[in-house]
């Protein structure tokens, strides 16, 4: 427990002082009751010796009232300590939850789904069992042990450090053993993550899996990672059993010389019988405490390694802050004015250089350019899923870095290229966000949207529960219900990332006829390699290496440098002559 890691826990331990309080009472009445019932074996041991009947009787009764009243305040330690220990790892999950929605899109980009999902489950769990065994076992076991001894020593101090000649050797093989199984421990975790991560890698990707007929391929890889995964497991189990015995012998070891000495003061006279069972009796009630410490000390070992895990999540630190004193964005008109903007994702590969561009409230920008030239980086600096490393953002002359992200985000809407829906409802996911919604106002704007004809054929209607991802859904249907989002919404400002692409002629048509309606009276960027989707925007800017090399209209651009212009080039290729 000298872990630098155990120690973060303390916050959270001492928001539950009190219940942790009134376990370590019963705690403590429960290892007080541990030398009775040793001083009990011994007066039952001495009236056996004298045939006294009733006063056998009597004894018994006393320890069967013993017995009762400890295992009373062992129900209320074992309670008490359960629900403390279980808010904690509420309280403990429920900050890590909330510390990764501060963290910017770079970082999600590059974690493991699934690891994230190890880490706040089985990882968190591990943590509150650990807990609850810190004072459920650990505790009470410590305390016992010390009640027990200092009554040993009473009874005799000779036969009492005769059996602790072998404590420091067992010590010392403890914390060997216990820095083994944390080694191991890290291994499985990290093992144990890879596992589910590849699992929410082809379960999420399982249409490709089978159109590539790999599904031996994948179930041959899953193999070998739960084959790595068993081979740690069980190596940890091998220095766990090697434990056991190691101690077992050597506990096995003190009693022989216990009972030797114990005969030899008898025979001397120093020792009465009686005394000796009493003696004796103490030593057995300290064989469970010993094995319980043995074991907690493994388990908090390996619950190590779940604790450094969970707690490198909550030590990353955000790119993307709000200012301490930033303020709330007030209702804008939609000026949005990028200004010498340089970014890039790694040093030495600038995506933006130098960029700047002015939209005008209500006016729509289409960017196009090839792959990689910078559109999509260019709009995920405006919402703040980045900041530029150089150059500056306004929306309606206000520097977006000075507000907070919430009332930022809130004015601008994105209607994505791929779809993301969630476990719920239509109307949840139309409402996305809000925790309460008008009905009316859901089905208002699923009408904008072209969606409400499509919502009431299904048997619920807006109550229809969506499957993972909206796999019941056609691609047209799914981004209807995106677009039926951003009305919801009311945005200033809109987004559309290839918001038709993929989608067969009948869908588009009704997709393109719901953003027409959207992009009214909003200052609107359009993302687009299909160009037909573009003619009609006020000014269209073409990227390449992250500047933008050409802008106008699509009249304008077309007749640019007699017809050779970039935009000119571009179209040609899709609307051959």
């Amino acid at each position: 427990m000298k872990t630098r890691s155990y120690w973060q826990l303390l916050p959270y331990i001492q928001s539950q002082w009190q219940t942790i309080a009134q376990a370590l009472a019963c705690t403590l009445a429960f290892a007080a009751f541990s030398p009775l019932l040793a001083w009990l074996a011994g007066q039952v041991a001495k009236l056996l010796g004298q045939g006294d009947v009733v006063a056998i009787a009597r004894l018994m009764g006393v320890s069967a009232v013993v017995f009762l009243l400890r295992g009373v305040v062992q129900y209320g330690q074992d309670t008490l300590m359960a629900k403390a220990a279980l808010q904690i790892a509420l309280d403990l999950r429920q900050r890590v939850y909330a510390h990764l929605h501060k963290l910017d899109l770079i970082y999600f980009e590059t974690a493991q789904t699934g690891d994230l999902s190890y880490r706040l489950t089985e990882d968190v769990d591990r943590i509150g069992e650990v807990i609850n065994k810190v004072f459920h076992q650990l505790v009470p076991n410590i305390l016992q042990l010390l009640v027990l001894l200092a009554y040993m020593l009473y009874l005799n101090w000779k036969l009492t450090l005769a059996a602790l000649l072998i404590a420091p050797l067992m010590g010392l093989l403890i914390t060997w053993f216990g820095e083994r199984l944390l080694a191991f421990s890290r291994r499985s975790q990290n093992q144990a993550s890879n596992l589910s991560s590849l699992l929410t890698e082809v379960f999420s990707g399982i249409r490709l899996v089978q159109a590539f007929t790999a599904e031996e391929y994948e179930v041959q890889r899953f193999g070998q990672e739960a084959e790595y995964n068993r081979q740690i497991k069980y190596l940890g189990e091998r220095v766990k059993a090697i434990q056991i015995f190691v101690v077992g012998f050597l506990q096995a070891l003190s009693v022989l010389l216990l009972f030797w000495l114990g005969g030899w003061q008898i025979a001397q006279g120093d020792l009465n019988p009686s005394e000796f069972v009493s003696f004796v009796t103490a030593v057995a009630l300290l064989f469970d405490p010993i094995a319980q410490v043995t074991s907690n000390y493994n388990e908090f070992k390996q619950g190590q390694a779940s604790m450094d895990r969970v707690f490198e999540l909550l030590h990353l630190q955000p790119r993307v802050t709000e200012k301490l004193d930033a303020i709330k964005l007030p209702a804008i008109a939609g000026k949005v004015e990028y200004r010498n903007i340089h970014f890039a994702y790694q040093r030495h590969q600038p995506v933006l250089q130098q960029l700047s561009l002015l939209a005008l409230p209500g006016e729509v920008i289409a960017l196009v350019g090839p792959s990689g030239a910078g559109k999509t980086t260019l709009v995920n600096l405006l919402p703040r899923f980045y900041d530029p490393q150089a150059g500056q953002i306004l929306v309606d002359g206000i520097e977006i870095q000075s507000v907070t992200l919430k009332s930022l985000r809130q004015q601008i809407g994105i209607v994505p290229q791929e779809t993301v829906l969630f476990s719920g409802t239509i109307a949840q996911n139309i409402a996305f966000g809000q925790t309460t919604f008008e009905l009316d106002q859901v089905k208002a704007a699923a009408q904008v949207a072209n969606a409400h004809q499509f919502i009431c054929q299904f048997a619920d209607g807006y109550q229809t529960r969506l499957g993972e991802r909206g796999v019941n859904l056609s691609g047209g249907q799914r981004q209807r219900l995106a677009i039926a989002r951003a009305v919801l919404l009311n945005p200033r400002i809109l987004i559309l990332d290839e918001a038709t692409s993929a989608l067969d002629s009948e869908s588009e048509t009704l997709v393109q006829e719901a953003l027409e309606r959207l992009m009214q009276g909003r200052t609107v960027f359009i993302i687009a390699h299909r160009l037909a989707t573009v003619r009609r925007a006020d000014r269209i800017l073409v990227l390449e290496q992250g500047r933008v090399v050409e802008s106008g209209t699509h009249a304008e651009l077309m007749s640019c440098e007699g017809g050779t212009s970039r935009y000119a080039r571009f179209y040609a290729q899709q609307f051959p002559a």
